[in-house]
């Protein structure tokens, strides 16, 4: 569901502040006004339902699409595929395709 208020659009939600924060910059470099709601409410969750705690980006209804564009850039569509699974070439343990570094030993795929 999209969630507005008056002119605002929420563009992008994320239960980490700092990739909130992140996000902020980012689009405050390209001269779009912007706000993250909930910055400081993470610390609630619990005591309210957690996703209503996860950090907003807020941004003005006609900067909506362009916003929109930055972010997936940025962080990429929320669906993008996975690499496949890699062997590491150093202690040979099996790895997840979104990791690119070896859990064991810190190694790197050729």
């Amino acid at each position: 569901m999209e969630k507005t208020a008056g002119n605002l659009k929420r563009v992008y939600t994320v239960a980490d502040p700092l990739i909130a924060g992140h996000i902020e910059t980012i689009l405050t470099e390209r001269g779009i006004h912007c706000f993250v709601r909930n910055r400081f409410l993470t610390g609630a969750a619990g005591e309210i339902p957690p996703l209503e705690a996860w950090p907003e980006v807020w941004v003005t209804a006609e900067d909506e699409a362009v916003s929109r564009r930055l972010i997936d850039e940025v962080v990429g569509p929320p669906d993008a595929p996975v690499g496949d699974d890699w062997q590491c070439p150093d202690c040979g343990e099996t790895i997840e395709g979104q990791f690119a570094e070896c859990w064991r030993c810190g190694g790197r795929p050729e």
